[in-house]
């Protein structure tokens, strides 16, 4: 994967088939501190103490259409190739949280990649997943700025109506790519 958003996808769709009800996802630009950390947590199965060894080895899945599970240890390879280190926290039958860190000007990092359009596939995908969406950016000065999508009362708000309807596709998407391009600095030249 050549993007932090498509790990990100990964990782919350390891989520949904682990039965979540609840996906948090998180990123956070620290200009300041210069680190990048991008985070899911879920409330699926989780993982026993044995399974959670095992995931970060490239040539263990639970998946039965191939044989191997690069996502989690190339990510991990990734932050750590950038200054930074892969955390996951588990438990069984309690959830799962997966951290990734990177050193944010790091010549290693791989781009972002576009997290916006990221959060919205994966809600109009999975729309019986209750999503919250955070991203935070610390600028340089120490001012922090927080778009946070939580999709509960769109929900609440649609009805029966679809998520993939295309007013509602387009409004979406609006919020989300407003609300973080809304967190970016403004560049004075």
């Amino acid at each position: 994967m050549r993007e932090i958003a498509l790990h990100l996808m990964d990782i919350a769709e390891n989520s949904v088939a682990a039965g979540s009800r609840n996906i948090h996802m998180d990123v956070l630009e620290d200009l300041r501190s210069d680190l990048l950390k991008v985070s899911v947590r879920d409330d699926g199965r989780g993982m026993d103490a044995e399974t959670a060894k095992r995931v970060l080895d490239p040539f263990y899945t639970t998946r039965t259409t191939r044989k191997v599970g690069l996502g989690i240890p190339l990510l991990k390879l990734a932050a750590e190739s950038a200054g930074g280190g892969l955390t996951l926290e588990t438990e069984s039958g309690k959830g799962t949280r997966i951290e990734a860190s990177f050193l944010h000007s790091h010549i290693d990092r791989m781009p972002l990649g576009d997290v916006g359009m990221t959060m919205l596939t994966l809600l109009v995908s999975y729309p019986h997943i209750h999503w919250v969406f955070r991203y935070q950016v610390t600028q340089k000065d120490g001012a922090v700025k927080e778009f946070e999508l939580d999709d509960k009362e769109i929900k609440s708000v649609l009805g029966d109506m679809s998520l993939t309807e295309p007013d509602v596709l387009k409004i979406l998407r609006g919020m989300i790519e407003e609300g973080i391009e809304a967190l970016m600095p403004q560049l004075e030249y």
